[in-house]
């Protein structure tokens, strides 16, 4: 996959978010974004970019999970961006299935990491959002974290991240709907470097058990970080 050329446009200043940005894909898209800084206090531990659930499901960066993430990663020394995929809000385009929207996450990757250079970036998709992300693959990316992947939205072939060797944390809910633990575990035990995580008492939409999500989000940050420095 190609990495696009990025026009974004907005407010890069470090004073607490959220920062209203614009994102242009490499096929000319222009995509609604906000970032936020990491909360003063301490060294940055991590700049992470949020991608939402399905579209056609009433998902776009303001969902429930996304929204959590963002208003709480800041806090927790990290950099966070979310972003609106092609057709959904102001973004412009129109929804694609899965495929081209591997080209929005790229756009929201290449904007985080001009933001926060040299910091580890991950890369964080809930649902649709975590599907799409596991089929992006970035040099600027240090690990994936993706949260209820339902691992259907997209060909295996097209989850590149599972190959790859950087570190990969999959946080799956307990009561999943779409991809519980025991149908989850199997389809993922032969990807690389890749730890699962269930999250207790859970259903996909992870409603009350968010400050867990963050926990674990910001722990995986952390080791990314250790693993940065050594």
């Amino acid at each position: 996959m190609t990495v696009p050329s990025v026009d974004m446009t907005g407010d890069h200043d470090l004073t607490p978010g959220p920062h209203q940005l614009t994102l242009t894909t490499d096929d000319g898209l222009s995509l609604e974004a906000q970032w936020a800084p990491p909360a003063s206090g301490g060294d940055p531990v991590a700049a992470v970019v949020l991608a939402h659930p399905h579209p056609a499901h009433g998902g776009n960066m303001t969902s429930l999970v996304t929204s959590e993430l963002f208003g709480s990663l800041p806090g927790r020394r990290c950099a966070v961006l979310r972003f609106n995929f092609r057709g959904v809000g102001e973004s412009t385009g129109d929804h694609g299935g899965g495929e081209p929207e591997r080209g929005d996450v790229s756009a929201a990757v290449a904007a985080m990491a001009e933001l926060n250079p040299g910091m580890p970036l991950v890369l964080a998709g809930w649902s649709f959002g975590a599907d799409v992300s596991l089929a992006v693959d970035d040099a600027a990316i240090t690990g994936w974290f993706a949260v209820a992947p339902p691992l259907r939205v997209l060909t295996t072939e097209q989850l590149v991240a599972a190959q790859d060797q950087r570190p990969k944390h999959l946080a799956i809910p307990e009561h999943d709907e779409f991809n519980p633990p025991e149908t989850c575990a199997p389809k993922v035990a032969d990807w690389h470097n890749t730890t699962l995580e269930v999250m207790a008492g859970a259903d996909h939409y992870l409603v009350g058990k968010t400050s867990k999500l963050t926990d674990a989000l910001v722990g995986f940050a952390e080791s990314l970080s250790w693993r940065n420095q050594g």
